[in-house]
């Protein structure tokens, strides 16, 4: 049997269903062996067979035991057949929206949210996949993975498409797209904000976590459009691998699509889109420079699929707030403000922009997740070192790693660790109400690395927390 033959059969009304997991296999279904990064598929083949499995698609040959009758796929990627065969056997939904993606170290969730707003506010319905939530039209519900496995993603794409959506917006991560998680879709726009030290405790070398991210610009059709930050230089490499046309952005500098900016205060932030001799007029709770080249990135996204751009000038405008992102909490004579910052890069923007808002004393509360890349640790506490007065050293998610040797890494990074100004508290309660306990009026308090999560991993066990609640109860507690 070929995949063409197997995808035609699984998208028959009473096709066999779809699995990558042996456990779930019942009579009749496909079982798709994936070489995955903890375990290799192959060896549950004979586990889905005891379970009735029909048809097996791998990329090495299985040896026939006595008694066994299946049909057996060999194909060159089986995480591709995976996206292949999901879309095919749900009616072919990613064919039925026009999809858009975002991929980059830092911004994908504020363009996702972004474009989604100016999508919704223009008429259209729009489904959303990310970090923070899914919105699959049917409902909104918070995410379990950034980008979902080919099976979840088909089956939320053909619950977009009855629920009558026409828009999709995904954030591509770097892990999804290095395991072709997105086979099988066809993206007609595909933005990249930019690249920073991340995530190589997975991919290893820079060089290997670029490629991931550039995988979503190789396989655009030449018809389809690819959204570059011109001021990211990985951006220059990335559009030499790619068909597709490109849409330069940039701030303030020659592009395709420009912002020039007029103002930004602690409470909004007001620029000029330009684009193709066009200007119009955008104001945004939303403060900072990244923040401006997150919305030109969505802009991209948008005009690349038809939307003019008074239009999208005006939903970009309409979005108030993204959860965990410079989200503000409470009202206090001082500022606390929550942002996922996990990565030096995103630190140091997070604080470059509150720095000079600030009209008194910047304080951060900050740590890192264990079991990830470490080689981050010492530079997000150069980045804090370097722009706050007052730094308050704490745990993130250190799942199976010991919170004091992940804390110990970042005091590596701190060139005057002894100073008074820096604080070490591993537990992140405490070490919140430490930093809100000592804000004065006009202060400005960042709580970062979490934002919108509402756990906290320690060994295996996810505990319920949240940084938001942690600092209301907070301020409820201490009189302002």
């Amino acid at each position: 049997m070929t995949l063409d033959e197997l995808l035609t059969l699984v998208s028959a009304q009473d096709g066999p269903a779809v699995r990558t997991d042996s456990r779930q296999v019942r009579d009749g279904d496909v079982f798709i062996a994936i070489e995955g990064t903890a375990f290799d598929g192959h060896d549950f083949i004979d586990c889905a067979l005891a379970r009735g499995a029909k048809y097996i698609v791998a990329q090495r040959n299985h040896q026939v035991s006595e008694g066994q009758s299946y049909a057996q796929v060999l194909v060159d990627d089986s995480a591709r057949a995976v996206g292949l065969l999901a879309q095919a056997a749900k009616g072919n939904p990613g064919a039925q929206l026009t999809n858009l993606a975002v991929t980059g170290t830092n911004g994908k969730t504020t363009v996702a949210f972004l474009v989604h707003a100016c999508i919704q506010h223009a008429g259209p319905r729009c489904g959303l996949l990310g970090t923070v939530v899914y919105d699959s039209g049917s409902g909104i519900r918070p995410s379990t993975l950034t980008t979902p496995d080919p099976l979840t993603l088909a089956e939320m794409q053909a619950q977009m498409v009855d629920a009558n959506l026409e828009y999709m917006i995904a954030e591509a991560s770097s892990h999804a797209l290095s395991q072709n998680r997105l086979a099988g879709i066809e993206f007609q726009a595909a933005a990249f904000t930019n690249l920073s030290g991340d995530h190589l405790d997975y991919h290893v070398t820079t060089e290997n976590y670029l490629a991931a991210k550039s995988r979503l610009f190789t396989t655009l059709a030449p018809g389809a459009t690819a959204v570059l930050n011109k001021q990211a230089p990985e951006s220059q490499q990335i559009a030499q691998r790619t068909e597709a046309n490109i849409c330069w952005y940039a701030i303030d500098e020659p592009a395709d699509l420009i912002a020039h900016v007029e103002s930004m205060t602690v409470d909004e932030t007001r620029f000029t889109l330009e684009h193709e001799g066009r200007t119009a007029q955008v104001s945004t709770p939303l403060v900072g420079q990244y923040n401006i080249a997150n919305h030109l990135a969505a802009a991209g996204l948008c005009l690349a699929v038809g939307f003019d751009l008074d239009t999208v000038a005006a939903g970009l405008s309409c979005l108030k707030t993204i959860p965990g992102r410079l989200e503000k909490v409470g009202d206090a004579p001082f500022a606390v403000v929550i942002d996922y910052a996990h990565t030096d890069d995103a630190l140091k923007n997070v604080l470059e922009t509150l720095k000079p808002l600030c009209k008194r004393k910047l304080i951060v509360v900050f740590g890192c997740g264990g079991d990830r890349d470490k080689t981050k640790r010492p530079r997000m506490a150069r980045a804090a070192e370097q722009f706050a007065d007052s730094v308050v050293v704490t745990s993130d998610n250190p799942r199976t790693e010991d919170p004091n040797a992940i804390i110990d890494d970042i005091i590596g990074g701190f060139a005057n660790p002894r100073s008074e100004r820096i604080i070490i508290e591993p537990d992140r309660r405490r070490a919140i109400e430490r930093a809100i306990g000592q804000a004065e009026p006009d202060d400005i308090v960042l709580i970062a690395g979490k934002g919108h999560e509402t756990y906290q991993i320690i060994g295996a066990t996810r505990l319920d927390f949240s940084d938001k609640d942690v600092a209301l109860q907070c301020l409820g507690e201490r009189v302002c």
